[in-house]
């Protein structure tokens, strides 16, 4: 596997679900096997990247959605690891996001409402059930479970350790970590499994990739083609053509044949009549 290839983790979930441990746990653990890794999270990036926005309507967090996408898809082309911890609420928001990027991997953060509840430190679920807040997802407006995530994590029941191994085992399932990478980062070198139960990754995954290669290509064959450019044809340098005055001053330098002045009044020999 080629260590200079990219990829996205997008981790989604409620408030509280554990997004922000879990990214920023698997980016130190990658940083371990000189993996180039950047932590997106939607909290800290807020107020630089949607400060006229409060992630309310759809239409905000659609636009949040692209942001963070087209972040993450810069940094994969240039070899970069981004792990994006957002609420992304919406299906089709995370169904574009992998239509429009080809390494990506949706790691879903699963926990009851009533365990969020309970682990809440900031008092927004008390402000959500109390309809302070009108767009708080889950509570006053939805939030859409993923139907078949690469990864489905349980932060109620499953330690921070047993995640990061099952997204983990499903970097390995797709090829972009190594079974070296992950004895150094586990501990435990580990091997490729199609059938594991936890993460059925490689048949999903791979095949948006390749849907997206093709679509590439696609757009690429598309463009028209550029004409050859046609060999111009060499211009023989034109004669220098001597001006008025040079012709003039070379006509000076010539000297002039003397002609015999004629005789006045003196005819010439073959006109003249014979004298008697």
């Amino acid at each position: 596997m080629g260590q200079n290839q990219g990829f996205t983790i997008w981790f989604t979930g409620m408030l509280g679900a554990g997004k922000s441990s879990t990214a920023n746990y698997i980016s130190a653990r990658l940083q371990q096997v000189a993996r180039s890794v950047e932590v997106l999270d939607e909290d800290i990036l807020a107020t630089t990247f949607w400060p006229e926005m409060d992630a309310g309507s759809s239409e905000e967090w659609q636009a949040i959605s692209d942001r963070l996408g087209w972040l993450a898809e810069v940094m994969g082309r240039n070899g970069i690891c981004s792990l994006i911890a957002s609420t992304s609420p919406y299906k089709s928001q995370r169904e574009e996001i992998h239509r429009r990027i080809p390494r990506v991997l949706e790691v879903f953060l699963d926990s009851p409402v009533e365990a969020l509840i309970k682990r809440d430190t900031t008092g927004k679920y008390k402000q959500a059930l109390a309809s302070e807040i009108p767009h708080f997802p889950g509570i006053t407006s939805p939030y859409e479970p993923p139907n078949n995530p690469e990864v489905h994590v349980r932060t109620d029941a499953e330690t921070l350790e047993e995640g990061g191994r099952k997204v983990f085992q499903a970097l390995l399932d797709l090829g972009w970590v190594t079974p070296e990478e992950l004895k150094i980062i586990t501990g435990a070198r580990g091997r490729a499994s199609g059938n594991n139960k936890t993460s059925k990754v490689a048949p999903q995954a791979q095949a948006r990739a390749e849907k997206a290669k093709t679509r590439a290509k696609a757009a690429v064959s598309k463009k028209p083609k550029a004409a050859k450019a046609t060999p111009k044809k060499e211009i023989a340098p034109k004669k220098k053509v001597a001006s008025k005055k040079k012709v003039a001053a070379k006509k000076k330098l010539v000297p002039k044949k003397k002609v015999a002045p004629k005789k006045r009044g003196v005819l010439p020999k073959k006109h003249q009549k014979k004298r008697k």
